[in-house]
């Protein structure tokens, strides 16, 4: 079986579809093909919460989906930071339907067809699903693996680089420093001895490889996890112990909470989970806010972007078990304070979300993966000069945020003999001004692939990225990659040839802001 749009995007994450919703809105046949079963992305995936950065920044497709929560329950725009999960679904399947774009779910990339044309390699077809065929004249890659761009051979980069490559302050290995994400002193990483004396073997989640030099690239990869959504509701669904539940497993939550004792620390609930009502409904977005979380630091996420459709699935089920895992611990492990145990029974998981995945969200928060080396690198000093290109198609003010690489332990040379110590390393929160994102960010280099756009897996440092990879940042993006999607589509394809002040000035009509006054 064969078919062909003039535009065709590959992931119905929240920039697949606003790309999709804006080729189609421009008179251009689109066709979304998404993997799994679901729209959205982690908009509609459990991240509720909206990381947005500075509100003057949102326009287009982010501006939009803030309007409709709003008008959905009827309160003003920011009144909540994100819809229920199946509030966001819903909204994108009406954007969808509203553009008369075609959707074709459960379509996993199997392969891609490349040609040579006039300016270099171009896509020709994509094969997904059971074998099913697609051609078009312009391919966005909207989703969170780079998935297409890989395939089709576009050069990309995972993890971290090294401080020298752009001159980034904040790239590489970082150093092991307190903090709130971070894991306090003297919490032993030797399964036969809590004391950190005696060497041995490592208990679970650690992430035991050796430690490269300060500010070396060590292909590090932020932790991954679940964004699960809670609910204090009557009918929740409890955390259970699950049928895979591994004591062992948790020996670590155990040692951080007996250091908690020794030392006088009190940790709430909150802390550890999120627990603030912060969507509709009283439920609440929970989150990685400790240095035992929902997120995975055993160096899976390292693992996850190159690895095969099977892996990826073995890695998913990982992080599932340790999300149930995770629940069930904090709720009912004797070694977890009583505090914390008693507030964990108020709270369970909500009976109306994610059904078909047994209540916890669809998909995986995988925070970065590949990065397309495109025709312009966006960079950390880009993001804190504030830089508004000439070509800039959306706005970013996020945060540099890189959440927790890895998990690991080292000798602390105390009096009177060394002790074993696990650490936390990568986190960073760095303040940016609000600055530009070119359009250079979303094409290959040219020779690569001539009729591409990336708006996800786009052409950053890893640094930059940490910014960049907020939904609303997406959404804005996504829409314009299907704009200039569609106006290349009259430039046979070439998306390199799009006018960037035509670009630019739909973008705006559609109310894109590219600028602050």
């Amino acid at each position: 079986m064969s078919r062909s749009a003039d535009v065709v995007v590959y992931g119905a994450t929240s920039a697949g579809v606003a790309a999709a919703v804006a080729a189609a809105e421009r008179g251009a046949s689109t066709l979304l093909l998404e993997p799994g079963r679901h729209l959205g992305g982690m908009t509609s995936g459990g991240l509720g919460y909206t990381d947005v950065g500075d509100v003057r920044a949102l326009g287009g497709a982010a501006a939009r989906l803030r309007a409709d929560i709003a008008e959905h329950y009827g309160v003003a725009p920011g009144r909540y930071a994100g819809p229920e999960p199946h509030v966001a679904e819903a909204i994108f399947r009406r954007w969808l339907e509203q553009a008369g774009v075609d959707v074709l779910f459960e379509a996993p990339l199997m392969s891609v067809e490349t040609g040579e044309g006039r300016d270099g390699r171009e896509l020709r077809a994509v094969t997904v699903g059971e074998g099913e065929r697609i051609a078009a004249a312009v391919f966005v890659d909207a989703s969170y693996e780079g998935d297409l761009l890989a395939a089709a051979g576009v050069p990309y980069r995972v993890g971290r680089e090294h401080r020298a490559l752009h001159g980034e302050r904040f790239a590489g290995r970082q150093e092991l420093l307190p903090g709130m994400h971070n894991m306090p002193p003297w919490v032993s990483p030797f399964a036969g001895d809590p004391t950190g004396r005696t060497e041995g073997p490592i208990i679970a989640q650690l992430h035991d490889r050796p430690l490269a030099a300060l500010g070396e690239g060590d292909g590090g990869v932020m932790s991954y996890g679940y964004r699960v959504c809670l609910t204090t509701a009557a009918d929740r669904i409890p955390f259970d112990r699950p049928h895979d539940y591994d004591e062992g497993y948790w020996e670590l939550g155990r040692r951080l909470f007996a250091r908690d004792r020794r030392e006088g620390v009190e940790r709430t609930a909150g802390r550890m989970l999120g627990l603030e009502p912060n969507l509709p409904g009283g439920m609440a977005d929970g989150n990685s806010l400790g240095p035992v979380s929902l997120s995975v630091l055993d160096g899976s996420a390292w693992e996850y972007p190159d690895a095969s459709p099977e892996r990826r699935e073995e890695l998913r089920r990982h992080h599932v078990a340790h999300t149930r895992g995770f629940l069930h611990f904090l709720a009912h492990d004797q070694a977890v304070p009583a505090s914390i145990r008693r507030e964990l029974s108020r709270w369970g998981l909500p009976r109306g979300e994610f059904a078909d995945t047994g209540h916890l969200p669809h998909q995986l928060y995988v925070r970065e993966a590949r990065r397309m080396v495109g025709e312009r690198v966006l960079v950390e000093h880009d993001l804190l000069a504030g830089a508004i290109p000439s070509d800039t198609v959306a706005l970013g003010s996020y945060h540099i945020d890189i959440r927790e690489v890895q998990r690991v332990w080292r000798w602390v040379y105390e009096h009177p003999e060394p002790i074993g110590t696990v650490f936390t390393e990568g986190y960073l929160s760095v303040p940016v001004p609000v600055y530009g994102i070119p359009y250079g960010s979303l094409l290959p280099r040219r020779a690569d692939a001539a009729n591409l756009l990336v708006p996800v897996c786009l052409s950053a440092s890893a640094v930059a990225f940490a910014s960049v990879r907020m939904e609303p940042q997406y959404l804005m993006l996504g829409q314009a990659a299907g704009t200039a999607a569609a106006l290349a589509c009259s430039r046979g394809g070439r998306v390199h040839d799009v006018p960037v002040g035509e670009l630019r000035a739909a973008l705006v009509a559609d109310g894109q802001v590219l600028g602050l006054s």
